[in-house]
């Protein structure tokens, strides 16, 4: 159940047996030479529509745009400052939390948002709290990264090995590729790529990773790879949203 496709009275029914919702975050950057700029939204995105039709949970509007600002320097790339992606999730969750909804699981594609989301978590928590909505207490959110899935992670290490990388990786290349089978790129790739894991500047980084990716291989990705993928993400993430639910 999609929350843009639905009406006010079917948010109002659904209120009766759930308060929880999904949200799938991504990222608007550049992920390589083959990969796609929206690749973490559109991964995190494919993945929360499985999750709600497994588990019967409403699931918002992909927020396409995180926090990249180290990607910047790549042209394409769309980022929200830390500050700002802090504001724009507490405006989103005030908004559900006024209307009844008190479990918010967000399913994300980049890394990148892991740090500012935790911090718009607490920034949430104590917003609501002063604003006097009463039954702030019982708000809690949480993040899930489908990438770190035991399963995803397990296969993408039997798939690729050491050349998975940790961006523009062929894991998620491969699952873009099963759900645009339409938009997958071919380019050539540099032999020497940095296996680094530093980030800082957006100049730095471009400088440290100049094709943009970070120890990866996405030419080794293929759509049958990125539907094992899916499969196993959507299992996983279905039973840690109800295990969320679930919980006190």
């Amino acid at each position: 159940m999609l929350l843009h496709l639905s009406t006010w009275q079917e948010v109002e029914t659904y209120l009766e047996h759930s308060r929880g919702i999904i949200f799938p975050i991504g990222s608007t950057e550049q992920h390589g030479p083959t990969g796609l700029i929206g690749t973490d939204a559109i991964c995190a995105e494919a993945i929360a529509h499985g999750v709600g039709d497994a588990t019967q949970a409403l699931v918002a509007p992909t927020i396409q745009v995180g926090m990249a600002l180290h990607h910047t320097a790549f042209p394409g790339s769309i980022s929200l400052r830390p500050s700002t992606m802090i504001l724009l999730i507490r405006d989103y969750l005030t908004s559900l939390a006024k209307a009844g909804f008190h479990k918010f699981f967000f399913i994300n594609g980049h890394g990148g948002n892991v740090a500012t989301l935790k911090a718009a978590f607490s920034e949430t928590y104590a917003h609501l709290a002063e604003i006097g909505i009463p039954h702030s207490h019982l708000i809690q959110c949480q993040v899930s990264n489908w990438y770190m899935g035991s399963s995803v992670y397990k296969l993408a290490k039997e798939l690729y090995g050491d050349q998975e990388g940790s961006h523009a990786t062929p894991s998620e290349v491969a699952l873009t590729q099963y759900v645009y089978p339409a938009s997958i790129k071919h380019a050539p790739l540099s032999e020497a790529v940095s296996k680094d894991h530093r980030i800082y500047s957006a100049v730095d980084f471009r400088q440290r990773y100049p094709d943009g990716r970070m120890g990866s291989n996405p030419a080794l990705a293929t759509p049958e790879h990125g539907q094992q993928f899916y499969q196993l993400a959507v299992e996983e993430m279905s039973e840690a949203y109800l295990k969320f639910l679930a919980a006190a």
